[in-house]
């Protein structure tokens, strides 16, 4: 039976196990350029055993950042500091990814331990932002201007040449983000976007850019290297994206190279009740899963291995991706195998500290 700490298989690449560590901002770097922080971050969740490290959303354009402190990969020069990070990920036995991103109308705000949602002035490094329609995120916020097609399409260029940065830096694994109210969620979603061209009002049209994305950067993105979507599988709002548009959806996106749905939810309205509680969103993976074939990954509030590994093990997702556990504790892969009564590698600089017979993990030398 497959478990937790099984392989997984998309495409040419194997990750040693099925813990990924979900994409986390962490609103450190400056001009979009990744630093020691990130190194560290990213660097010690590998160290700690996780399959997949995924970055945090990185911007495919300036304007597209969440802050002015977000990582972005709209430039050539951003491309080395990364590939250092990638390379210390791969020599340490987990698999790099990175996820692509536009902020869209939730673009140009502060860090969320300043005033977490305002709207920065120009005068406090912010810039205009764009959404699908101008319709704001919540009262008070700033109303974005509405893109025009040419704009639509320079965005999804942008993704391409994200990802052809990301290719360059050694990355393995890419995901395009589609969730949590940014900017493809917010064409997505009819609560955010009210175009009456073709790219708005029927669902064939409010899918078309991120099919656009998708196929762009599957353009690019070598056909032995995996390819995932995050979507937020409903809004939680009457009215709003939800599951049934999500299924469709990813049965579109199936046939255009996508290998795996990263299933979270919400995101695109302040008002949204969300029922949160140990794995509320597995749900969704499980769904997804059984209903269209896809490979999926859960992620929210998963915590324990135990929960983990039933995930895993009743076929509910091919991954569980955990972002505030592993913020808690980096190393919580090796303390999962050694509460399931797995032996993994542990790093040689570890190994005194490990369960009895461990074995250890030697990176590469190069």
């Amino acid at each position: 039976m497959t478990h937790l700490f099984a392989p997984l298989a998309l495409r040419a690449i194997t990750l040693p196990n099925r813990i990924a560590v979900s994409p986390m901002c962490q609103y450190s770097s400056i001009d979009g350029f990744a630093n020691d922080w990130h190194l560290v971050h990213l660097g010690s969740r590998a160290t700690g055993g996780a399959g997949l490290v995924l970055t945090e959303a990185i911007a495919v354009t300036p304007q597209g950042r969440i802050s002015p402190h977000d990582l972005g990969l709209w430039s050539d020069d951003q491309i080395e500091p990364l590939e250092r990070i990638v390379n210390f990920i791969s020599q340490h036995g987990s698999v790099a990814g990175i996820q692509l991103a536009h902020a869209g109308r939730k673009a140009s705000t502060s860090p969320p331990w300043t005033n977490r949602g305002i709207t920065l002035t120009e005068a406090e490094c912010g810039w205009p932002i764009v959404a699908p329609s101008a319709v704001a995120y919540d009262d008070g916020c700033v109303v974005p201007s509405a893109l025009t097609e040419v704009g639509i399409q320079e965005i999804t260029a942008a993704f391409a040449e994200a990802g052809r940065r990301a290719l360059i830096a050694g990355f393995q694994v890419a995901e395009v983000h589609a969730a949590h109210g940014y900017l493809l969620h917010q064409f997505l979603s009819p609560l955010s976007n009210r175009r009456s061209d073709r790219y708005g009002g029927s669902f064939d049209n409010r899918i078309r850019l991120l099919r656009e994305v998708v196929t762009a950067v599957r353009s690019i993105w070598p056909e032995h290297l995996p390819l995932m979507v995050r979507i937020s599988a409903t809004d939680w709002v009457e009215g709003g994206w939800d599951l049934e548009q999500s299924l469709e959806l990813v049965r579109q996106l199936i046939p255009l190279g996508v290998d795996l749905i990263d299933c979270s939810s919400g995101g695109s309205a302040p008002q949204a009740k969300v029922p949160v509680g140990a794995g509320y969103q597995t749900q969704f993976a499980e769904q997804i899963r059984r209903e269209t074939g896809s490979r999926t990954g859960a992620v929210g509030m998963i915590t324990d291995p135990a929960q983990a590994d039933h995930i895993i093990r009743s076929g509910q997702a091919d991954l569980v991706l955990l972002a505030r556990e592993l913020l808690r504790d980096p190393q919580w892969p090796l303390r999962a195998a050694r509460e399931l009564g797995h032996l993994v590698p542990w790093p040689a600089q570890y190994i005194r500290s490990a369960p009895a017979h461990t074995p250890a993990y030697l990176p590469e030398v190069k």
